[in-house]
């Protein structure tokens, strides 16, 4: 889920001058990178279909742990939902049937299920209106799941069309992780490099139909891009974040090329950049080059601390910029440890169930079930939808689609 009311404004001043932002420039972990990184190049071990399935269903399980009906993620004490995993036996005594799925888990089935529907050929207007029509379905799964107020108003917009417009206005508050949450499964579509322009492009405007704000449609991009970087395995996980700088030059391009309230878009770009470039820099990763670093303690109060510091009002994940972006560090510090991934982007105050979603499906791509308790997924809500989408994907990988009109 994302906060709702959270608004996001251009940065013309410094951090240090922002209220809150003040503890990004403060945070300056040692510059010590991890001797023994944990391997992060196993995906070529893993079947390609099994690491499809994984994605979409471990997508859900992290969700679910780290919503756990709200619980965890509407609490701000990551120390004590540490304390409360610990009493519950640990991350293997987690029975995915105790945990039921979030609205971020019913959307990214919305998307995956309109991606499918129109399968290959068809022309990206026709794909747009299927994810319109599956995020208005997806509205009737919500009743105890925590759904933003920026997702529901977007679809309510859309329910309530009579033509057959997708486009809605530009909001200056706009930039919540909601758009990121269930974008991971574009990547999966769109996994190859030449169909780079259609991953940006769809990414962008399945963002759009909801939070048409760049920090919060950028962040789909970014989850759909590192679930292809995932996919293909052959670029290390510390550079991906070197290639998203890249990518976002790209998607400059293709916003200012839409039409579409061009010149708000263009004067609120730069945050969505400049935090990740930020956070780049703080891992030392910004060339691609090297091994992350890490301070020499990261336990779990020195990540409340960093995420928050990397958030936009102190609640980690909540934003579009940091959703995918607690998700990635997840994922550096995690290697091929689920239940580090779990330590690191399921458990902690915030947005957790956001972060989990994301973090997960780029995991299970990488190392499909490999080291996942089974009981963490066997009786996950929506289990079967989920891999079958992630079977159907896989077939589907690839394949082109049609126009680039939007």
């Amino acid at each position: 889920m994302e906060l709702s009311g959270i608004g996001f404004y251009i940065i013309e001043t410094t951090q240090s001058q922002e209220g809150n932002r003040t503890s990004r420039s403060a945070y300056q972990p040692p510059a010590q990178v991890i001797e023994h990184q944990p391997d992060l190049t196993m995906s070529d071990t893993v079947p390609l279909e099994q690491r499809y399935k994984a994605s979409m269903v471990l997508s859900g399980a992290g969700d679910a742990l780290g919503y756990n009906h709200g619980n965890w993620e509407f609490e701000n004490n990551g120390v004590l939902i540490h304390e409360q995993v610990q009493k519950r036996g640990g991350l293997e005594k987690l029975d995915a049937i105790d945990f039921p799925v979030s609205d971020d888990t019913v959307m990214h089935l919305a998307t995956a299920e309109a991606l499918v529907k129109v399968g290959e050929g068809a022309s990206l207007p026709v794909l747009y209106r299927a994810l319109v029509e599956k995020y208005i379905v997806s509205m009737t799964d919500m009743a105890g799941r925590g759904a933003g107020l920026t997702c529901l108003n977007s679809v309510a917009m859309h329910r309530q069309r009579t033509d057959e417009d997708i486009k809605i206005p530009f909001n200056k508050r706009g930039g919540g992780c909601g758009a990121a949450m269930r974008a991971m499964c574009i990547g999966l579509r769109f996994p190859d490099p030449e169909q780079e322009h259609l991953l940006i492009a769809v990414s962008v405007e399945s963002g759009r139909l909801t939070h048409h704000h760049p920090t919060g449609y950028l962040g789909a991009l970014a989850a759909a891009l590192f679930t292809a970087y995932a996919v293909r395995g052959t670029l290390p996980v510390e550079a991906w974040g070197h290639r998203l700088m890249e990518v976002l030059d790209k998607a400059k391009e293709y916003v200012r090329h839409s039409g579409n309230c061009v010149e708000l878009n263009m004067e609120h770009w730069d945050y969505f950049v400049i935090q990740w470039k930020s956070y780049l820099e703080k891992r030392g990763i910004l060339d691609g080059k090297h091994k992350p670093q890490f301070p020499d303690s990261y336990g779990v109060k020195e990540r409340e601390s960093f995420y928050r510091s990397v958030s936009f009002n102190g609640c980690g994940g909540a934003s579009g910029h940091d959703a995918p972006m607690i998700a990635y560090d997840a994922l550096l510090r995690a290697g091929d440890s689920w239940v580090e991934l779990a330590n690191h982007g399921f458990f902690h105050g915030g947005d957790s169930d956001s972060t989990a979603v994301i973090a997960a499906a780029w995991w299970g791509a990488l190392f499909g079930f490999r080291g996942v308790p089974e009981i963490n997924y066997r009786r996950l809500e929506y289990r079967d939808r989920l891999s079958k989408l992630g079977e159907r994907l896989y077939k589907l990988r690839g394949k082109p689609l049609g126009s680039l009109k939007v």
